[in-house]
């Protein structure tokens, strides 16, 4: 899987939410205007780009975005270490989505974070392993991210629905301290807004064989990027900083778009965070 964001995202997103002209952002990259403009657009740097003093003039990490430039991708990751988890992936007008299913191997209780747009291979899975979905966790209400939310309650009424939004019922809404058990599997939250305002980082720990933590995060961290987030950046970064790069570095983050990477990967490569 390719990461969700090109350099050219990356560079465009970060120049709106700091306010950069594209004339700044080329006159610190040591480029023309429309070399400028044709490197967002294609993602591929001109010859003699000045890498730092663009990154500095975007608050970006100059060297990592090369870095990313020249081919960097998160490490492969073996999924057989969480042997109950499944990632999914479907796609609606050129937008591709991941969520995931995790559950308990010994109560078959499951938990679904985020519905992507289709439900046919969810509740495949779900038929084939005799789960009972008992918990559908949100971690923002963007339309990719609950666009299959009607099906998967049409066939499981009683799950319970949790979201970090101040518009949704009262029994659906997160507190801080709360914690889900899932059989064996221990679920908390921590909320992770900037790219939305209800934005929530679900930890799913606990594993059988000592497997490392997982991360739900949605869009608040992509392999290599993030979210945009426009006039809340500085809240976003923060965000990441504080509720998801202090978990263990082993970690598992599996983001709402692009691969799944760990919390090492991403303090040690994404551009946003040198």
């Amino acid at each position: 899987m390719n990461l969700d964001d090109t350099i050219g995202d990356i560079l465009r997103k970060a120049r709106i939410s700091t306010g950069a002209t594209e004339e700044a952002a080329a006159g610190a990259a040591g480029i023309s205007p429309e070399a400028y403009r044709q490197f967002e657009e294609s993602a591929k740097a001109p010859a003699g780009t000045r890498w730092l003093e663009l990154g500095t003039k975007l608050t970006l990490d100059g060297a990592r975005l090369k870095r990313q430039h020249d081919g960097w991708m998160p490490e492969p990751t073996d999924l057989s270490k969480w042997c109950e988890l499944r990632m999914f992936t479907s796609a609606e007008d050129g937008c591709v989505v991941n969520c995931y299913l995790v559950w308990d191997e010994v109560t078959r209780e499951a938990a679904l974070f985020d519905t992507g747009f289709d439900a046919a291979a969810i509740l495949k899975v779900i038929d084939a392993n005799q789960l009972q979905l008992k918990h559908i966790f949100i971690t923002h209400s963007h339309a990719d991210h609950v666009a299959a939310l009607g099906p998967i309650r049409e066939r499981f009424p009683k799950a319970r629905i949790h979201s970090g939004s101040k518009n949704a019922p009262v029994e659906h809404r997160i507190r801080a301290n709360d914690f889900i058990m899932l059989g064996s599997l221990r679920i908390t939250n921590r909320e992770t807004p900037g790219h939305a305002d209800d934005g929530v980082t679900y930890i799913v720990g606990t594993w059988p064989e000592d497997a490392p933590h997982v991360a739900m995060v949605g869009d608040a961290l992509f392999a290599g990027s993030m979210g945009g987030a426009r006039e809340h950046l500085d809240l976003a970064r923060q965000k990441v900083r504080d509720q998801i790069f202090s978990l263990p570095a082993e970690t598992l983050v599996c983001p709402g778009h692009g691969p799944v990477t760990t919390v090492a990967q991403e303090k040690a490569n994404n551009p946003w965070f040198g």
